[in-house]
């Protein structure tokens, strides 16, 4: 089966934190892809957490970046798939045919995949270290302020 590039760009960006593009170009039977779900899964009961106990929530603070994580880490699966050449994508996804191939080929919308896959993983990266560490600081500043009194 020819493993186009287009699709599994597009998969990394929207299903990736459930590892279906890991699926798409490796098979059911590939165990990474069936890892993905977890820190995915951790990180929205962390936001679930917070949304039930509040911003206190100590265990949050940890599971929320883990979400964070695993998008950045989906985006940037998209984007090393679309920066991807040809020769290079047919080689390793689609042995069987030519090098030349198109289904290693980049188009608009592969373009457009990659566009959304930096601006998404960019905000997730960010998002999730900029949490835990507001949280790791405000922590400490709390401690301190008890160890002062």
């Amino acid at each position: 089966m020819r493993k186009n590039k287009t699709v599994a760009v597009w998969l990394a960006l929207i299903g990736g934190a459930l590892g279906l593009h890991r699926f798409y170009l490796r098979g059911l039977g590939d165990w990474v892809g069936w890892v993905h779900p977890i820190p995915a899964a951790l990180g929205l009961m962390g936001v679930d957490r917070v949304l039930m106990y509040g911003q206190d929530d100590k265990l949050s603070w940890l599971l929320i970046p883990l979400l964070g994580m695993t998008i950045a880490a989906s985006c940037l699966m998209a984007i090393v798939y679309a920066l991807t050449d040809r020769e290079k994508w047919n080689l390793q996804f689609n042995p069987e045919l030519l090098d030349t191939s198109i289904a290693g080929s980049t188009n608009w919308l592969t373009i457009g995949a990659l566009v959304i896959a930096l601006l998404m993983g960019t905000v997730a990266l960010m998002g999730s270290l900029a949490f835990g560490f507001q949280r790791y600081f405000e922590y400490q500043v709390e401690e301190g302020r008890k160890i002062s009194q």
